[in-house]
Order: structure tokens, then sequence, then C-alpha cells
């Protein structure tokens, strides 16, 4: 696991975890240890993704796994904290054409107002130290009557609940607050979720339960596939009861949607003024902070040093 960056100021935005240089893609997705998890959330995600729109963001893409999802959309921006793994990224998807590259920081994000009418976070969420200011610049970057579709680690899963009823764990499942049991990696209870997604400024469209069959016997026992596929059987019904350690959910902001986008992709995360663009990177005209763009790569992270 990646270490978290160091601790901010008080005025500054919560840490974040950094995969900067980590091995993510190749002993996270590679082995096929979780091959079962790749197809059930594909799933889920082709059940709450609008099939087609003008432009896409993903919020932690990282090497772009579930960039094969988004072929409708014009445009695509994967966004990620981690340079390298948007490098590896472009090495899958290369570079130019549909797909945009943004290194940055979720809670100083450096997308303009309404920039996109869809959205897409998966597997982020857990590592959110403060979930309302995230989402606030989430809901900013989304145009009225644009799609979220989020997931979340749910902490009222059924392990979780049976550990507690034996009191192998002390931790309650049934309490509403995030529990951290590691350093930035969060579970959410589902009712304190819908809130917080709700006081964000978001209508709750659809929700689905999502990995059932998490379970190390039955990833040895079954096919991937045949695993998966019964997963996507009951990812509707089991929203009933949200008993499952994934819960995806399909989220719309309010208002008419425009008849355009705009234009200008960025702004300054600094201090949200206009950039312009120079050689190799994006000037803001209000801060002075230049920001690189090069090697295809919108590098938000820090500042060019003489900025």
């Amino acid at each position: 696991m990646p270490d978290p960056a160091p601790a901010a100021p008080p005025d500054q935005p919560p840490q974040v975890i950094d995969y900067e240089g980590s091995d993510y893609q190749q002993r996270f997705w590679e082995t096929g240890e979780r091959a079962y998890e790749d197809l059930a959330e594909r799933i889920a995600l082709r059940k709450l993704l609008p099939p087609a729109g003008r432009r896409l963001v993903e919020f932690g893409a990282a090497f772009g796994r579930l960039a094969d999802l988004y072929a409708g959309y014009q445009q695509v921006l994967l966004l990620d904290y981690s340079r390298s793994l948007l490098r590896q990224a472009q090495e899958r998807l290369g570079v130019g054409g549909r797909f945009v590259y943004v290194a940055a920081n979720l809670y100083k994000l450096p997308l303009a107002a309404g920039v996109v009418d869809t959205a897409v976070m998966v597997r982020v969420m857990h590592h959110l130290a403060d979930v309302p200011a995230a989402l606030g610049q989430i809901h900013r970057a989304i145009a009225p009557g644009g799609a979220f579709v989020a997931e979340y680690a749910s902490k009222r899963h059924l392990k979780a609940m049976a550990r507690y009823a034996l009191r192998r764990q002390t931790w309650s499942p049934y309490d509403l607050a995030p529990y951290e049991f590691v350093p930035l990696n969060f579970d959410f209870h589902p009712t304190w979720m819908s809130g917080e997604l709700h006081a964000a400024g978001f209508d709750i469209e659809l929700e689905l339960a999502v990995s059932h069959f998490r379970m190390p016997l039955l990833k040895r026992l079954v096919p991937a596939n045949r695993l998966a596929a019964a997963d996507g059987a009951v990812q509707g019904i089991g929203a009933l009861w949200k008993l499952t350690p994934s819960i995806f959910v399909r989220c719309a902001a309010p208002g008419a949607r425009p008849a355009s986008l705009p234009a200008s992709l960025f702004q300054c995360p600094e201090c949200a003024g206009a950039l312009t663009p120079g050689a190799d990177s994006l000037d803001c005209t209000a801060c002075g902070c230049r920001w690189s763009t090069g090697g295809g790569l919108y590098d938000f992270k820090e500042p060019m040093p003489g900025a």
C-alpha cells in the first residue's frame, strides 16, 4: 500500500494517498486475483453509466483500467494524483485523441465549473479523509443535468456484522461514522454516505450492491466470469439491503442540461483564475502559477519552478 503524502498544514487540503512509483497495476490487477472484482464492477458500471455523452472525467483513473467503458464519449479526462500511473495509461491508450491526462489533487481540482456531463469515481472514496470537501469539488465540475457514478467501501457488510456479533472486532458496522481501519483507508455506512451525497447537492437515482461473492474460497472454486455474472444478477435486489463490501451509486446534478459545455477545461487550482497557454505550460493570469503540460500530461500537482 502506498504511503500517505506528508501531513498538510491546517490551511491546506487534507492528506492524500500517493501511488507515485507504485506497482499498483501489476500487483493489484494483473495477477488475476481480482478478476472477479474487475468483472463485477464492470457489470455495475454498464448498468449505471450513461452510455454516451460529450465529456467524461474519471477521478482516480490510475492506469486507465476502465477506459474501454467510455467509448460513447467524445472526450475523456483521466485524472489521478499519480503521474506514473497516468504515464502507464498513456502507454496503454496513446497520447492525444479523445483522452486527456490530468495529474491533480481531488481537493483542489483544476477543472472549470460545469465542464463535464458525466463523472466516475471507483475505488477512490475509501481514501478520502474529507468526503464533503471532495464531493463539493466534484459537484462543481459537473454540468447541471449531469451524472456522477461513484463507488464506496461499505462498513455494514455481512462479514463485518458477523465478526462484530461474535466479538471478533471492536468497531461497530452500525455506527454511522466512517471507520479508518488503516491510515487513509476508510469504510463508510451507507446511510452516512447517502447523507453526504445529498448534502453536496446530488440526487441519488440508482444504487447497486456489488461483490456479493468476494470470498477467497469461492474465487478459487468458481471461474471469475461465472461468479461475476451471478453477482450482476443480484446487484439490483441486493441494493435493498446493502450488505456487500462495495456499493455503487448513480447521482444526478440537478438542473437543466446546458446546450454546450465550457470550451476551456481548466482553471488554476490555487486561485481559480483563468489559464493561458504557454510553450509547455498553462499560466494563471491571476496568481502567476505555471502548470506543466509536457509529454501530453496536464500536471497540476505543484506549480512549475519559478512560478
